[in-house]
């Protein structure tokens, strides 16, 4: 609104100025004048009427308006009329920022995964407090990729998040009209991950057309490395340099050092690809990458065992005869080990049920395969998922464990006393809450 009031002033100036000697330009330019107050003031009656005096400035100024525009060839009288409408508009000016209220923002969250809405809840339950904030909770489309990379069928996920979390259809806001302040996105990939793919409409390429702020938080933790241990950071850094990294307006990582080595790792990129400017500048990528923590962390620090609610099928599993628990162990399956060992794996999954299975008196599996582990299967390795589908149902018809496949990985995590499984982020999070981790071999039977 105030730049609308500046542009008014400024145009008011050049009427006055160039009136006489070019009187159909000036016509235009008030034409345009008088559109742009008409907008200004139905947008001020639309605030429950308390700005009255306001849209009183701009009728009397439209009316100045007709007074010139009927007189352009009085060059006297306008310059008078002039003077008016620009006390009318330094009036309206002053009214705007001084009366009313400092502008909200608009703030946008676009998960896609509701297992992975936890890398950025915090971060909405900030924004959702903040009194001047409007925040919105929006889950995208998402889809499979066939293995020649075309799409297969849609998801959506709206209705598997927490009840405390209203959620927007990503079909009744229009990103593009509404402008949001801040896009937050956890998926860096846009067409880059061979598996599944965001709506290409929500690919950060395009978010970044809808906002002044895109921000990346990452899904996923990774293991606390140093930035001079280069084996270490060859491991990680192609997560360095994705379209989520490149696009995004701010990129938030889980510490000072991972700050590091995604700012190091980023310039490297770059200039392979010959990329310029702010790609390989420093002092701007350190604006850029923050290494403010991970909301994963925030969320699996400040819930607690005992505010959880516990399935009644789970209970079945974990309870003794006596009512007392029995030791839980959280078993989780990766997407990168099933692809390295392919059927290697599914003879070490099938040994870890036997063993488990044998001592369900004591010890209660629960078993949390990665939420991608079936779309990828079909997508990178078709053959195995007969076999791997047949595992899962004979896994929960022998019913000794617990199959978790919900959108809620931090009641896992906290519901069970160890881990065991493959190398994963989730790792980070018993590191945190300090529970025992013990890692599989899947050579070892």
């Amino acid at each position: 609104m105030l730049q609308t009031v500046d542009m008014l002033l400024k145009a008011n100036d050049a009427v006055a100025r160039t009136a006489a000697s070019n009187p159909q330009g000036a016509a235009e330019v008030l034409m345009q004048c008088q559109e742009a107050a008409i907008v200004l003031g139905t947008h001020l009656e639309e605030m429950d009427g308390q700005y009255a005096s306001l849209v009183q400035i701009l009728e009397d100024y439209c009316e100045n308006i007709y007074q010139i525009n009927e007189n352009l060839p009085d060059e006297n009288l306008c310059r008078k009329v002039s003077k008016k409408i620009q006390k009318q508009l330094t009036k309206l000016y002053s009214g705007i920022k001084y009366d009313m209220p400092e502008d909200r923002k608009e703030v946008v969250f676009l998960p896609y995964k509701a297992s992975m809405w936890d890398s950025l809840e915090s971060v909405w339950e900030a924004a959702d407090a903040d009194e001047n904030t409007d925040a919105y909770v929006i889950p995208i489309p998402y889809f499979d990729k066939n293995p020649d990379g075309s799409f297969k069928e849609e998801h959506y996920e709206g209705d598997l998040y927490p009840k405390n979390v209203p959620i927007t259809r990503y079909d009744t806001y229009d990103l593009e009209t509404r402008r949001p302040d801040v896009i937050y996105i956890h998926n860096p990939y846009d067409e880059c991950n061979h598996v599944t793919s965001v709506h290409p409409y929500f690919y950060s390429k395009n978010l970044r057309k809808f906002t002044d702020k895109l921000v990346y938080i990452p899904y996923f933790v990774l293991p606390e490395i140093e930035p001079d241990d280069q084996e270490a950071v060859d491991n990680m850094k192609h997560f360095c340099f994705m379209p989520g990294t490149i696009y995004a307006d701010q990129v938030i990582v889980q510490s000072e050092k991972m700050r590091t080595i995604y700012i190091d790792e980023y310039r490297k990129a770059a200039k392979e690809m010959d990329l310029l400017y702010e790609h390989v500048d420093r002092s701007f990528l350190e604006k850029k990458f923050l290494g403010l923590g991970s909301p994963k962390l925030d969320k699996v620090s400040n819930t607690k065992k005992e505010n959880l609610e516990i399935p009644a099928e789970w209970l079945k599993v974990i309870t003794r005869p006596d009512g007392s628990w029995k030791k839980i162990v959280f078993y989780n399956t990766s997407v990168s080990a099933l692809l390295h060992h392919d059927e290697k794996m599914l003879r070490k999954m099938e040994s870890v049920f036997e063993m488990f299975k044998k001592n369900q008196e004591e010890v209660a599996l629960l078993w949390r395969p990665h939420p991608l582990i079936q779309a990828t299967i079909e997508s990178m390795r078709p053959r195995l998922w007969k076999e791997y589908k047949a595992l899962v149902e004979k896994y929960r018809q022998e019913g000794f464990g617990i199959y978790d496949d919900s959108a809620d990985m931090d009641r896992a995590v906290v519901v069970s006393d160890a881990y065991y499984g493959d190398r994963s982020s989730v790792v980070q999070l018993y590191a945190r809450i300090k529970k025992p981790v013990m890692m599989q071999d899947v050579g070892d039977r």
